[in-house]
């Protein structure tokens, strides 16, 4: 899941969970902290509790995993303290962005939840929809974790993540490109969406087709 978002959004209506049922696997889907599910757990929301909260909901490591976007970040975050957490792991909507912190990109973001999305920045507009819908609550509770301390990623904690991943992106997305994340990652499969920019990566069919079989969850049809 991304940042404001549920689970139930890009896993479940774009049709994920339910290629996942017909190849006789079962699915974990986990709502960070102040988001679907567990906007109610938003209190002084942080990256940390998100992490910690992602790395409690697995109960039986090493378990696949595929994120997106924030919840991506947090997958590696985990893979990186705890390696072997994970059998394989997709990763989608993250580049090289992860080795920095772009102020003015979560200044877009913030002004997009209050209402006052900058017309001319796309992520700005489409968080603004986001606020809008009538699932999303934890307005504020995004803001608090938008501000909470959060540290770019380091080489050298990424030296750690052992297992096979697979690096998804779209070529229009703002995250990319994604080659020092790749070069930093031991085991790393690169995929390329061609046209594709960051907020239709989940619904891409190419995406799907090629993390299922990469976690070997192809439907059994």
């Amino acid at each position: 899941m991304g940042l404001a978002t549920s689970g139930a959004r890009p896993w479940g209506e774009n049709g994920w969970l339910d290629l996942v049922q017909d190849a006789n696997r079962e699915s974990i889907v986990t709502d960070l902290p102040g988001h679907g599910a567990n906007y109610h757990t938003a209190s002084e929301l942080t990256y940390e509790k998100c992490y910690e909260s992602v790395l409690s909901s697995i109960s039986t490591p090493p378990v696949d995993a595929i994120g997106f976007s924030l919840g991506a970040r947090i997958l590696l975050t985990v893979a990186s303290r705890k390696p072997d957490t994970f059998r394989k792991l997709v990763l989608s909507g993250i580049g090289d962005n992860l080795f920095s912190i772009d102020k003015t990109r979560y200044k877009n973001i913030r002004d997009g939840i209050e209402g006052n999305p900058n017309p001319s920045n796309p992520e700005s507009r489409y968080f603004n929809q986001l606020s809008e819908a009538d699932d999303f609550k934890p307005g504020l509770a995004i803001q608090e974790l938008i501000n909470s301390p959060q540290l770019p990623l380091a080489v050298d904690q990424l030296r750690e993540v052992n297992c096979p991943v697979l690096v998804v992106i779209g070529e229009n997305d703002f995250a990319a490109p994604a080659t020092e994340l790749l070069d930093s990652l031991p085991n790393a499969t690169y995929l390329e969406l061609k046209g594709v920019d960051h907020f239709a990566t989940p619904k891409n069919f190419t995406f799907m087709e090629t993390a299922l079989k990469f976690i070997d969850a192809e439907p059994q049809w």
